[in-house]
């Protein structure tokens, strides 16, 4: 096991738990760069990783009552067979424009998360919160419910293309399109990317031949959860507008580096 495992892992762990997805992204640059793993293995063990993580580090954000369970688990749900589309694109996409693509939706989605952090100076009320449906009497946020199973599709085939546990995208778009506040987006969308990662993992496994190495896994999953844990206690005290400038910041730190290595590659 190389000896960056260990400090990598508890890097990504602090991350996750303090940004959720925002920890998740790092991961495959981190298994590819500094471990030396082809993408292809890096992407089927991040799924590991961070769904393990993530489940973890999911107890003290539920604790605090920033986790919206139902609606997370629907999410997920919902991601299922984007996910299993998603896996089965990236075993024919060339490993260069699978990370050029990669960078290029984090400076995207980083860009946005900015402008809405400049725009709004107080956070607002958090719509999650609100009931979407109740049967007696009957009322519907249609337009909202249609969101959610637009964004939790489109979130799900990012999953299985870049096995990142969709959490580069999940966060802003629990944010910008379903109106989360941001503690709350973070401790929900670890929920969402152990269930994500779960399912895509499954496709990954069952549909090509991986040689993992399981000594780095472990072992670098284990550093990532003590990470993690502590990740999440800087939720608890951290300015909201504060957690996604840094979440924006992380995005277009490793979207530039990604895509700097993909072109360099090229050549």
């Amino acid at each position: 096991m190389p000896l960056l495992t260990i400090p990598m892992g508890l890097l990504i762990g602090l991350a996750l738990g303090a940004l959720g997805g925002g920890g998740s992204i790092l991961t495959v640059p981190a298994l590819v760069y500094a471990l030396g793993q082809a993408p292809r293995t890096a992407t089927t063990s991040s799924l590991l990783i961070v769904g393990t993580s993530s489940l973890l580090a999911l107890v003290p954000h539920a604790r605090a009552r920033r986790v919206r369970a139902g609606q997370g688990l629907l999410f997920g749900i919902l991601g299922t067979a984007g996910s299993f589309g998603g896996s089965a694109l990236s075993a024919r996409v060339p490993r260069e424009v699978l990370l050029g693509t990669f960078a290029a939706l984090m400076l995207v989605v980083a860009t946005l998360m900015l402008r809405r952090s400049g725009d709004q100076q107080e956070e607002g009320p958090d719509v999650s919160a609100q009931r979407q449906m109740t049967l007696h009497p009957f009322t519907c946020a249609c337009a909202w419910v249609a969101r959610l199973v637009l964004t939790a599709t489109a979130v799900g085939l990012l999953t299985g293309f870049f096995g990142v546990g969709g959490g580069f995208a999940l966060v802003p778009a629990l944010v910008l399109a379903l109106g989360y506040d941001m503690p709350t987006a973070v401790g929900t969308s670890l929920l969402v990317i152990a269930v994500n990662s779960g399912t895509a993992l499954l496709a990954r496994l069952s549909g090509e031949d991986n040689h993992l190495d399981w000594a780095l896994i472990v072992g670098f999953t284990a550093a990532a959860v003590t990470g993690s844990l502590v990740g999440g206690r800087i939720t608890s005290r951290a300015n909201p507008q504060h957690l996604a400038r840094s979440f924006a910041v992380l995005l277009i730190a490793v979207g530039l580096y990604t895509a700097t290595r993909s072109v360099t590659d090229l050549f």
